[in-house]
């Protein structure tokens, strides 16, 4: 990691973060633009030290204003590139059951961080093989929208994931911009919504706003304490209605450079929404360990079908995929 860099750093898988930064929401509100402006200039990897690192303005767990302050760029933290928290605190804790009241929140966002790793992962092979950002200020994906130029505190995560952090203390809502798209659906409850307008969203402390674009294929994970403890669980597909959408699901054996040589595999997966088929194309490539076996569970998001840390009870359909074409029409 380094505090500073140039164009071209990306040849030394260097991730940068912002610094010492002051923990106040001042600071929060102005890391968000910052961060975009470096995906912009073509740096993938960025991130900061989640509500400040301390020094000079050390603040203490304990105090109930910092808890929200920790817990709001936490859900931001959550739809970096890079997700950490370090820093100094007057009562020298950081560890996430320091935050009295809001540690089940912070839990639940470290285990949704953990359910998004098929995605992340995902777009992580896009930044090695397509020069992709996950991390997108509205302007990249929507070029010629005037109202999508200056926004600096909203932006995609990925190609599906419009991520909306509340930067004002003491807030419970947020205007937001809904960029023109088939749809939008709430991510948190399933609810969809028109693009192209300004919405207040509700934005309780548990939460921060995240919508999904109508058309995306959002494959979650199982809940899990380390990226690698179910390596075969089932994948859940959640298909987002409202246009076509497709989704290459990455994968490779974790820990080595191997991928470099060709040791991964990539699972093409097509959502026709005018005939509603979904199809798992062939895999593509292999490597060591690869479970050759993969369960999916596929839901179509619509109202009441809202995204918690845990696995949906239910599924439109489960599939038992090996590796050749699966079609399946889903309504």
């Amino acid at each position: 990691m380094t505090r500073s860099a140039f164009l071209g750093q990306q040849r030394n898988a260097a991730v940068t973060w912002s610094g010492d930064v002051y923990g106040t929401f001042m600071t929060f509100a102005r890391q968000i633009p910052a961060g975009l402006n470096f995906a912009v200039s073509g740096i993938p990897y960025w991130t900061t030290d989640i509500a400040g690192y301390g020094w000079p303005l050390e603040r203490d767990t304990r105090d109930p204003s910092y808890q929200e302050l920790y817990t709001r760029w936490y859900e931001f933290g959550a739809f970096c590139p890079i997700f950490r928290t370090h820093g100094h605190r007057s009562n020298d804790t950081n560890e996430v059951f320091s935050y009295g009241e809001q540690t089940p929140t912070l839990i639940a966002y470290d285990k949704l961080r953990y359910r998004l790793l098929p995605y992340i992962y995902s777009l992580a092979w896009l930044v090695t093989s397509e020069d992709y950002t996950m991390q997108r200020p509205l302007v990249m994906d929507w070029r010629t929208d005037e109202k999508a130029r200056d926004i600096g505190d909203q932006f995609m995560f990925g190609p599906s994931i419009l991520v909306n952090p509340v930067t004002t203390e003491g807030a419970t809502s947020r205007f937001l911009y809904l960029p023109p798209a088939a749809g939008w659906y709430d991510f948190w409850s399933g609810e969809k919504l028109e693009g192209g307008k300004r919405i207040l969203a509700p934005a309780p402390l548990d939460r921060i706003p995240l919508y999904i674009r109508a058309g995306a294929i959002l494959p979650m994970g199982p809940e899990i304490e380390y990226a690698g403890e179910k390596p075969d669980a089932p994948i859940e597909l959640r298909i987002y209605r409202g246009a076509d959408g497709s989704f290459d699901l990455y994968e490779d054996e974790g820990d080595s450079y191997a991928y470099e040589k060709g040791a991964h595999a990539i699972t093409p997966i097509h959502w026709d929404d005018g005939t509603g088929t979904l199809t798992i194309g062939a895999r593509q490539g292999t490597y060591p360990g690869m479970h050759a076996v993969r369960n999916f569970r596929i839901i179509l998001v619509e109202r009441g079908h809202g995204a918690g840390a845990r696995m949906a009870a239910f599924a439109d359909k489960e599939l038992h995929y090996e590796g050749g074409e699966l079609r399946v029409k889903l309504k």
